[in-house]
Order: structure tokens, then C-alpha cells, then sequence
């Protein structure tokens, strides 16, 4: 699912030299394009579950965490190997070792993860549906099995919550694998200030924006392997808006059948798993 995976930069081109009748016909063809993409995306959300391990990078606000992930069925754990491009502090390993072992022993911590998965899924699945309605669609450039389109808002859509808001205010390109029919990359500008509450309760600032790349690791399954939101604003007039994050995956492997959290946890902590990603932890 796009938006809960993450998808990178092209290149937008015009169509100002269309006239305006083949950039009419243009645009409905590339809407029909983008409405079976998402039928496709869709679709294979439901299908696909598979299960990964991989190395993650994310630095949110200035301040870098690098961890190893293993997917199991009962929970996704992970154990952090870097700190801000810096090993752990036998306090902080401790800690974290910590955090893991609550993991795998309280079902409260794995079912709030469940659940807050389980939101973040319903949210892509709505942006994504949101994709062929709120957008007016040209397309931009074709190359093999690869198609760029140009997507605007589409001043007649009428979004529903406040994240449709904010996405429906994008402009921006998407890259499409059109044999398979999966998104490649999404890349998007905020156009204008987003305001909730007449600008009261929050305003997003026109110019922001963010950029998702997804690489196929798999059989049919795509996910979403770099992603970096830059937008600014401000929430209930004193605090402010800073999403600042540039997330990176990589190193996919499958997660072996019938592993338990215990497993993963053991594999985490005496280097397994590094060793099957190949990632060198640092000393």
C-alpha cells in the first residue's frame, strides 16, 4: 500500500504545447491509467503476506536511529544498533534490550502495535483510493514499461478528513511500472497553506514537501524503501509543525517460516540477523 510504504523523484514535463482537446483526452486516458493502478495496488495489499527483515535508517528532526527489523506473525521487533552514527552505550543497549524483552512478554505492547498498524493501513488505503478522484492527471513521459504523470489538485474534489486535505493540496509526479501495474514513486509539493480552524487549531505551510520511493524486494511485493517528508507549520497558534523525517530500508531478506518473537529476539541480540543482512554493527 503506497502511502504506509514509502516512493522518489522525477522529473515533471510539461504539456503546455497540447492543444486543449488532446490534453482533455490525455488526461481522462491518464486518470484510467492511475484508476488501475490503484486497483492493482489495492489488490495486492490484501494478497501479500509476506514477512521481511531489513536494516532501517530513520532520522526524524535531526536525530538518527538505525535498527534491524525482523516481521513475524505475531509482531514486528527490532533491535537499534546506531544512535546519531554512533554505537550504544551498554545503558542504552540495556535499555533497549529491555524494551525488546517487554515486547515478546506483554501481549498490551504487541496489540497496541497491531492496532496502530492496523490504523496507519486504513489511512494508505484511503489516500490511495483518494489518488484517481482528487487529482487532475496528464501524462508526462513514458520509457518501457515505466509511465511519469503529472498530477494538480482537482478543484471539485471535496476532501473528506485532514490528511485528504493536506494530500489533496499536492502537486507533483508519479512513476508507474505499467506492466505490472504498481506505484514506483510519488513526489509532491504543497501549493498552498493548509489552514485547520480558520488557521487556529493549525496551518501547514505552502512548499512543503515529500518524496516516497518503493523498489519490488519480491515476488509481486513492493515496498516502499525511501521516504522524506519536509513540511513546516504551526498547531494550536503556539506550537509548531516540524516534519522533518528521511527514512531509508534496505538489506530485505525473508523472515523465516514459523519464527517466533523469541527467536527474532535471540537472533537480534547475538548478531544473527546482522549477519544474514550483512550489516556491520558499528563498535
Amino acid at each position: 500500500m503506497l502511502p504506509s510504504r514509502r516512493v522518489a523523484a522525477t522529473v515533471l514535463c510539461g504539456v503546455a504545447s497540447l492543444t486543449p482537446m488532446v490534453a482533455r483526452g490525455q488526461g481522462q486516458d491518464a486518470r484510467a491509467l492511475v484508476r488501475a493502478i490503484v486497483k492493482s495496488e489495492l489488490a495486492a495489499d490484501a494478497k501479500d503476506h509476506s514477512r521481511w527483515m531489513f536494516r532501517d535508517a530513520n532520522t526524524v528532526e535531526g536525530k538518527s536511529t538505525v535498527k534491524l527489523v525482523v516481521q513475524t506473525s505475531q509482531g514486528d521487533i527490532s533491535k537499534i544498533i546506531e544512535l546519531d552514527g554512533r554505537p550504544l552505550t551498554p545503558e542504552q543497549q540495556e535499555d533497549d534490550e529491555q524494551k525488546t524483552q517487554q515486547f515478546v512478554t506483554d501481549p498490551g505492547v504487541r496489540q497496541k502495535q497491531k492496532h496502530d498498524q492496523q490504523q496507519d493501513g486504513q489511512k494508505a488505503r484511503s489516500l490511495t483510493t483518494m489518488l484517481p478522484v482528487g487529482f487532475l492527471w496528464t501524462t508526462t513521459g513514458q520509457s518501457g514499461a515505466e509511465a511519469t504523470l503529472g498530477f494538480k489538485p482537482d478543484p471539485q474534489f471535496n476532501p473528506p478528513t485532514r490528511e485528504a486535505r493536506v494530500f489533496a493540496a499536492m502537486e507533483g509526479t508519479m512513476v508507474v511500472n505499467t506492466k505490472q501495474k504498481r506505484i514506483k514513486s510519488l513526489k509532491g509539493t504543497l501549493t498552498q497553506d493548509v489552514d485547520f480552524g480558520f488557521g487556529l487549531l493549525g496551518k501547514l505551510e505552502k512548499g512543503g514537501t515529500f518524496d516516497v520511493e518503493r523498489q519490488q524486494i519480491g515476488p509481486k511485493v513492493w515496498e516502499i524503501t525511501a521516504t522524506h517528508v519536509h513540511i513546516h507549520g504551526h498547531a494550536l497558534i503556539f506550537k509548531s509543525i516540524s516534519e522533518e523525517q528521511d527514512e531509508e530500508t534496505s538489506e530485505y531478506k525473508p523472515t523465516p517460516q514459523f519464527m517466533t518473537l523469541e527467536k527474532a529476539a535471540k537472533m537480534l541480540n547475538d548478531g544473527t540477523i546482522a549477519k544474514k543482512l550483512g550489516v556491520a554493527q558499528l563498535q
